[in-house]
């Protein structure tokens, strides 16, 4: 947290600017981020549109309330707040977690300021930087799949043909060998054949061009509830809470079934088996575009999918390597699921997001809309 000092200095005069508007509300509203101002009792006084995005209020609502209402007393803001009123200087903080049941907000970058036309008022703007986080954790995913995918050609190359001679030589042995030998014959096909099959699952990181086009994204969901109710999750309750007004996903129709088949395996594995729910959500956000590295294009992903359970939570300390290769919590499980799921995402032009805590787990997609002249079939 650092604080203005040397704003306490008088700016020096500077010549009228008669081309901006005269209306600081005006101003205000046309900010990117979220600005509020609260009095010296942490009353809302004003909120401008990017803050009622922000704490999913309306101005109206705000200014009937205080930030006590929205959060806990021991929150970081409320600390930054003093330093504001104590040294009459604008103070920022940044990475601040804003949680409460009424607000969920991480990765915050906040910034106050005195008021003295009002004693004791500060002018408080918040940024979300999570989108920003979530992109960089995104980048780092595919950079690990593009890691596993090398692993997977070297091992094909390397490693089939050898394969198939030792299950081969396996093969001729048994033929020849004594009863209590045939068993090891065996024993070296399996594992031989075992190999193989992890060899052929590594082979699905391989870089391959896909075929993208409009998708609807509740017809996925619908088929991949309907796989789910007659097979693994049949003894789970799974319900849908859908925008009926979201507009066709830019993507591949069997990668996004596969995409979300995974996720429902395993909130269904993760669930209890008695009291276990599952929830498929859609949702529309303008959000912002998002500049790639490497691209001159911005990307807008403001379709959102959600696949929420109310099992145990993931662990802390496996949330930042979620989505790498070889990173499970599974017993028995060989950790490429989920790593698949971030490299088929990233392929279609999307970023996924992992928020859990005990007794909700949230894996949400963020997925583009068609382009607007789009060639249906186009590869990518």
């Amino acid at each position: 947290m650092k604080v203005g000092l040397l704003a306490r200095r008088k700016a020096p005069p500077s010549a009228p600017m008669a081309s901006l508007p005269p209306d600081a509300v005006t101003i205000l509203g046309a900010l990117p981020v979220a600005a509020v101002l609260l009095d010296a009792e942490d009353r809302f006084r004003f909120a401008n549109p990017s803050a009622e995005l922000f704490f999913q209020l309306s101005a109206s609502s705000l200014t009937t309330m205080s930030l006590r209402d929205l959060l806990p007393e021991d929150n970081r803001l409320f600390g930054l707040l003093a330093q504001v009123r104590r040294h009459e200087a604008p103070v920022h903080d940044h990475d601040l977690a804003l949680e409460s049941p009424r607000l969920r907000r991480f990765g915050v970058a906040a910034q106050g300021a005195p008021l003295p036309e009002m004693p004791g008022s500060v002018v408080l703007t918040l940024q979300d930087a999570s989108t920003a986080q979530m992109l960089d954790r995104q980048l780092n995913f595919r950079g690990a799949a593009r890691g596993a995918s090398a692993m997977a050609a070297m091992l094909a190359h390397e490693v089939k043909n050898p394969l198939s001679g030792i299950r081969g030589a396996a093969q001729l042995l048994e033929l020849g060998a004594a009863e209590s030998d045939r068993e090891l014959c065996q024993l070296i096909q399996d594992e031989a054949d075992r190999i193989k099959n992890l060899v052929e699952r590594m082979d699905m990181f391989s870089e391959r061009p896909i075929e993208c086009d409009e998708v609807n994204i509740h017809e996925v969901l619908d088929h991949v509830r309907r796989i789910a109710l007659s097979g693994f999750a049949g003894h789970l309750r799974i319900t849908q809470d859908y925008d009926p007004s979201l507009p066709p996903v830019w993507g591949n129709r069997d990668q996004l079934v596969q995409i979300l088949l995974n996720l429902v395996k395993n909130a269904a594995e993760a669930v209890d088996p008695r009291e276990g729910e599952i929830q498929l959500i859609t949702a529309y956000h303008h959000g912002v575009r998002i500049a790639v590295p490497g691209s001159a294009e911005r990307v807008h992903l403001p379709l959102t999918v959600m696949v929420r359970d109310n099992g145990p939570g993931i662990a802390e300390e496996v949330r930042a390597t979620l989505f790498e290769p070889f990173v499970t919590t599974k017993r028995g499980g060989q950790g490429l699921g989920l790593a698949l799921v971030a490299k088929l995402v990233t392929d279609q032009g999307g970023l996924i997001e992992c928020d859990s805590r005990p007794g909700r787990t949230t894996f949400r997609l963020s997925l583009p809309a068609p382009p607007r002249r789009a060639d249906h079939g186009a590869t990518t």
